[in-house]
């Protein structure tokens, strides 16, 4: 879990401070293209509020977690795959969460199996 007062590598990313390539930004969130990639299309959309984990958000997030699924939609249909993509929420370190700062994973580009991991 990251620590309260220590900014995210998110925050870092939405803040500038560290490089990332942006593909859309709003008032509410950012997205970035995975830097290691799981598939030809890889984007993390990322709310510009701090939220650990789903499982952290409370009932005033619903607008912003609804934002988040309606950019993840327009992304994948400028990159040309509106009609095919996955969206993906990892809750935790044990579901391999590893920035702690809530992020939908947008993958398309290839043929997605399931289940999925």
């Amino acid at each position: 879990m990251a620590d309260a007062g220590k900014k995210t590598l998110f925050e870092k990313i939405i803040d500038k401070e560290l490089p990332a390539q942006f593909v859309y930004e709003d008032e509410l969130c950012v997205v970035i293209k995975d830097i290691n990639p799981a598939a030809p299309v890889h984007l993390l959309v990322i709310p510009r509020k701090r939220i650990e984990m789903l499982s952290d958000s409370k009932p005033e997030d619903q607008a912003l977690l609804g934002h988040l699924m309606l950019v993840a939609g327009k992304v994948a249909r400028d990159a040309g795959y509106g009609d095919a993509f996955r969206l993906v929420v990892n809750n935790g370190a044990a579901a391999s969460q590893s920035v702690f700062h809530i992020h939908l994973h947008v993958i398309a580009g290839r043929p997605l199996s399931w289940p999925p991991g």
